[in-house]
C-alpha cells in the first residue's frame, strides 16, 4: 500500500477534528508564540517570521522520532499502542490543569526574542529540538488520531504532523509578524486562550479514556 492510499483511508472526519485542534492549541500564547512574539518585537516581522521557521524545524524533528519510535515500540510490544494512548490522556488532563491556571505573562517580548533573522531560525530549532516538553506532547496529541487499521501509524503520524506544522508555521509567524505593531492587544488576550486551550486539553484526555 503506498502512502498515498494510506493517507486516503484515514477518516476525515478525524482529519478535520485534528485539524480544528490543531489550529486551537497553535493559537494558544504558549513558549513556541512568545518566542516567536518577542522576536518581532525585537527585530521587526521578517524576524518573528524566521523564528516561527525555526519552530517549525525543531516541530518537525520530533514529530519524525515520535514517528520512528511508536512504529518500532507498536511492532514489538503489542499493547504499546493502549498504553501510550492512556499514558497520552493523563499528561493532556495535566496540560489542561496547568493551563487553566496559568498567570499570563504580561511580559511577554521583554528580552526574550532574538532580533537576527539567522540567529532566530536557530535559536527557535534548537528551543524546541532540546524541549523534552515538546516531545511528550508530540507522544500524547498525535498517536489518538491515527488508527492501525487504516495503515502503518508511523504514516499517518508523519502526515498529521506535517498538517500541524504548516498550521503551527502560519500562526506562530503571524504571531512574530504582527507582535510589534498589535503587541499590547496579543497581551491582553493571553488569559482567555489558556482558558479555551484549557478545554481543549481536557476534551481531548476525555476522547482518549472514552474512546
Amino acid at each position: 500500500m503506498t502512502l498515498a492510499a494510506d493517507i486516503l483511508v484515514m477518516d476525515p472526519v478525524t482529519i478535520i477534528a485534528f485539524m480544528g485542534a490543531g489550529i486551537l492549541l497553535n493559537l494558544t500564547p504558549g513558549a513556541d508564540v512568545v518566542f516567536a512574539s518577542a522576536s518581532g518585537i525585537s527585530g521587526g516581522w521578517r524576524v518573528g517570521i524566521a523564528a516561527a521557521f525555526g519552530i517549525t524545524l525543531g516541530s518537525l524533528f520530533h514529530i519524525t522520532l515520535a514517528a520512528i519510535g511508536l512504529a518500532a515500540l507498536i511492532t514489538t510490544t503489542p499493547l504499546a499502542y493502549e498504553a501510550i494512548r492512556w499514558l497520552g490522556a493523563a499528561y493532556l488532563a495535566y496540560l489542561a490543569v496547568i493551563t487553566w491556571r496559568a498567570i499570563p505573562d504580561m511580559a511577554i517580548g521583554a528580552g526574550q526574542g532574538e532580533g537576527h533573522l539567522g540567529r532566530a531560525i536557530k535559536r527557535g530549532f534548537l528551543t524546541n529540538v532540546l524541549n523534552p516538553k515538546v516531545a511528550l506532547f508530540v507522544l500524547a496529541f498525535l498517536p489518538q488520531f491515527t488508527d492501525p487499521a487504516k495503515g502503518p501509524v508511523w504514516m499517518q503520524i508523519l502526515f498529521l504532523g506535517l498538517i500541524f506544522t504548516i498550521t503551527g508555521l502560519i500562526i506562530n509567524g503571524a504571531y512574530g509578524a504582527a507582535a510589534g505593531l498589535f503587541g499590547s492587544i496579543l497581551r491582553r488576550q493571553i488569559r482567555l486562550m489558556n482558558r479555551i486551550t484549557a478545554l481543549v486539553f481536557g476534551g481531548l484526555a476525555a476522547r482518549l479514556l472514552f474512546d
